[in-house]
């Protein structure tokens, strides 16, 4: 179901920040597991982090991991992506996805999700 609202995209040059939000007034997000994922047109999505939603940790990928920081506002029923050292390769279409049920492992089933935000960094 198509519920939730990514912002916080745009352009930066290598090396900037961006910090992108994921919200929803439908459903409490504290309760969900949050994946993250990213998309180039033509490639395939890449998933670069799930926030479980039984312990809160959060899982990153290799080409994310020391460079983004997930956080959760869960007054705001947001959860952030904080993206620090960009680089041209994380330019991509950003987006979220939240399930009550399934577990990190099947993000790509989550139930609810966004229509992504644009991220390009270049000089």
């Amino acid at each position: 179901q198509l519920a939730l609202v990514e912002s916080g995209g745009g352009s930066v040059q290598p090396g900037g920040s961006l910090r992108l939000s994921c919200t929803t007034s439908r459903i409490p997000l504290s309760n969900y597991a949050v994946t993250w994922y990213r998309q180039v047109p033509g490639n395939g999505r890449e998933r670069i982090t799930c926030t479980s939603r039984t312990d809160d940790t959060t899982d990153y990928s290799d080409s994310v991991r020391g460079r983004f920081t997930v956080s959760r506002d869960n007054a705001k029923n947001t959860i952030y992506l904080q993206m620090n050292n960009l680089k041209p390769d994380d330019t991509a279409e950003y987006y979220c996805r939240a399930d009550t049920y399934r577990p990190c492992t099947k993000w790509f089933l989550f139930d609810y999700y966004g229509q992504g935000t644009r991220v390009t960094v270049s000089s």
